[in-house]
């Protein structure tokens, strides 16, 4: 645990990770509250990067749950390893019912899945649960006894509480709304696109070899993509891998007239780079004029 937002940010910027002193603030926060931190913006604004960076700073082992639409108990929580419990059915033919079916349900067969296996372990860890908002209601109840009490229950089994416990991230891209249970059993971060500044900042962090002017070209061309009508704006990710394409290219420079081909890194859908492409034409006539 560090001591201070500040140390917070150096630690997670020796990952490689970036954060503003708002945001340290409230993570450092949530971590000295031992609260769930919910992280919530658009795609790719590097809330996934912020936890992963977290758990690496924190020397934590990483447990990551990615959640998606139709996610039950099962696959998050435990299910039963009915092979083995057929087996051990077979094997007690002579045995009484009342004896074998107290067995069956033991931890012996039992088998974790991430958010009971971040309970159970020895060591510290940092349960991730990735894009929760692809859940429906139903999981998101089911989760409140997780995040409130650090403890979960197993029906055949009881209770079962955490002895070190979890920092638990929460990530959503926004696609609906939490109940309001949720969200009070949580501190809450809301990401968003970088500055321009801040952006500069992190591409010359991850593309240290690309030069000072060719690098603010850069950010200042993406924070104008990103102003337009576009189904899916650029996130930080495809800003550097577009600053590493322009790098091999070796392009000294960024020239709207030399971007074709090159869109598909930054953006995602065809038609988004169509619009783009009709835009680049006329940006590049602003930039030079016809006399």
């Amino acid at each position: 645990m560090q001591k201070s937002p500040l140390d917070l940010a150096m630690v997670l910027e020796d990952e490689g990770y970036l954060i503003d002193e708002e945001t340290a603030t409230t993570l450092f926060l949530a971590l000295a509250l031992e609260k769930p931190c919910l992280i919530e913006g658009p795609a790719g604004v590097g809330k996934t990067q912020l936890a992963l960076a977290l758990a690496r700073a924190e020397k934590r082992k990483l447990i990551r749950l990615q959640c998606y639409e139709g996610l039950d108990i099962n696959k998050a929580l435990y299910d039963w390893n009915y092979a083995k419990q057929l087996l051990r059915l077979q094997l007690a033919k002579t045995e009484k019912w009342d004896e074998i079916k107290v067995d069956l349900f033991s931890e012996e067969f039992l088998l974790s899945r991430p958010l009971l296996e971040s309970i159970l372990s020895p060591t510290p860890v940092l349960l991730l649960i990735d894009e929760l908002d692809k859940t429906d209601e139903e999981f998101e109840s089911f989760l409140l006894e997780l995040l409130a009490e650090q403890q979960v229950t197993i029906p055949e089994m009881g209770t079962i509480s955490s002895k070190i416990k979890p920092v638990v991230i929460l990530t959503s891209n926004s696609a609906r709304d939490f109940s309001d249970a949720l969200r009070r059993r949580c501190i809450h971060i809301n990401l968003t696109y970088p500055s321009l500044e801040r952006e500069i900042s992190i591409l010359t962090s991850q593309v240290p070899e690309l030069s000072e002017r060719l690098t603010k070209d850069i950010c200042s061309f993406v924070a104008r993509v990103r102003k337009l009508p576009l189904q899916k704006l650029p996130s930080v990710s495809e800003s550097i891998d577009f600053a590493r394409a322009l790098n091999a290219l070796h392009k000294a420079d960024l020239n709207y007239g030399e971007l074709m081909g090159t869109l598909s890194v930054l953006l995602k859908y065809p038609k988004d780079i169509a619009k783009l492409e009709e835009r680049l034409k006329k940006w590049e006539m602003e930039a030079n004029p016809r006399c």
